[in-house]
Parts: structure tokens; sequence; C-alpha cells
């Protein structure tokens, strides 16, 4: 939080306390057990990984991004 944000909030009566409390309560975290690890780890897996077809454009976009600015760098 910069100044001028402190500022403004002082101004309008609230504090940094304030405004956590207001948030409302922090998340409990739960400890997961050692086998129940790997199997949330494959279901959150599955929502993120990519088609083979979108590793290769990625693949080439890097690939083309690392070429142009070692040239820029070097050249």
């Amino acid at each position: 939080m910069n100044r001028q944000t402190k500022r403004m909030m002082q101004k309008q009566g609230t504090t940094s306390r304030a405004r956590r409390a207001q948030d409302g309560p922090a998340q409990s975290k739960e400890r997961t057990g050692p086998r129940q690890f790997p199997e949330e780890v494959r279901g959150e897996l599955r929502k993120v990984l990519a088609g083979p077809q979108e590793v290769i454009n990625s693949t080439i976009v890097v690939l083309i991004m690392v070429t142009i600015m070692t040239a820029l760098i070097f050249g």
C-alpha cells in the first residue's frame, strides 16, 4: 500500500485493520493426507493441461521470441 492510498483511507476514516476486518475471516487451510495429495494434484492438472497443438504453438512462439531477443541483445 502506498502513501497516497494510506492518506485517502485516513481521510475516509478507514484503516488497514478495519479494511481487513471488513474483508471477512481468513480461509481455514485444511491439510491433506499423503494419499489424498496426489489425487488432488492429478485433478488440478486435468483442468490446466493443454492439448498437443497448443503446446506446439506455444513452443514455436517462445523460440521465435528467444531468437528475436537474442538478436537484439547481441546485435
